[in-house]
């Protein structure tokens, strides 16, 4: 039993991956860079530092890497309503379903905490987590653990006490390194043999996790 979630935040909690993914391919076709959905996947759930060194290579000079990058930055900055990275389906059921049981949650993204707060504010399920650990706060990013053993820590929980919910490969590594149960909800990428054997379990959506909650936290289903 676990008394404690951690959850990752972009592709899981918030539908973002594709929209970045398809603003980066829009901008390298600008710029006469062809870049494949199958290539671009395999930046996510890695470091930020991390993934601009991996696109700064698609972009093949840094020039050319730092327009695109400037351009990105326009197109997923710029205010748009309803909320341009929408909650996915399940998402507040399963919170508030958490919340009700007493389950502490938290966040372990590769993105900013600035950047947690905003996106997650947005979309009305901020106030759900007592922790944020963000990209920013730790010198590696996943598949290396130190984001999650800083959630771990700030919810004032062994690694043991808390399950731990990812659609990245590299996330879903970071979470097991860091001695984490893992729940997997895959998005863009399909998960690997390895993925597969590490995870508690694979779920289609989060929707899927609402009844099992019992199960993993021990606690009645709130009705």
């Amino acid at each position: 039993m676990f008394s404690a979630a951690i959850f990752d935040m972009d592709g899981l909690l918030i539908d973002s991956e594709r929209t970045i993914m398809n603003t980066w391919i829009a901008v390298g076709r600008e710029l006469g860079v062809h870049i494949r959905p199958e290539d671009y996947v395999e930046i996510i759930g890695r470091s930020l530092q991390e993934c601009h060194a991996m696109l700064a290579t698609m972009f093949g000079t840094e020039p050319v890497f730092r327009e695109a990058l400037t351009r990105a930055r326009q197109r997923l900055q710029s205010p748009t309503t309803p909320p341009r990275y929408p909650l996915k389906p399940g998402v507040h059921a399963l919170l508030a379903t958490l919340s009700k049981a007493g389950v502490s949650c938290a966040v372990a993204s590769s993105s900013s905490g600035e950047e947690i707060r905003t996106r997650l504010a947005r979309v009305g399920v901020l106030d759900f987590f007592e922790a944020i650990a963000g990209g920013d706060e730790v010198s590696r990013g996943k598949p290396d653990p130190a984001v999650y053993e800083l959630a771990v820590s700030r919810l004032r929980k062994s690694p043991s006490d808390c399950l731990a919910f990812e659609d990245s490969e590299n996330g879903v590594l970071a979470a097991h390194r860091a001695g984490i149960r893992v729940v997997t909800v895959p998005d863009l990428k399909q998960p690997s043999v390895e993925v597969i054997g590490i995870s508690l379990t694979m779920l289609e959506s989060l929707d899927q996790a609402i009844e099992r909650v019992s199960a993993w936290f021990g606690k009645d289903h709130p009705a």
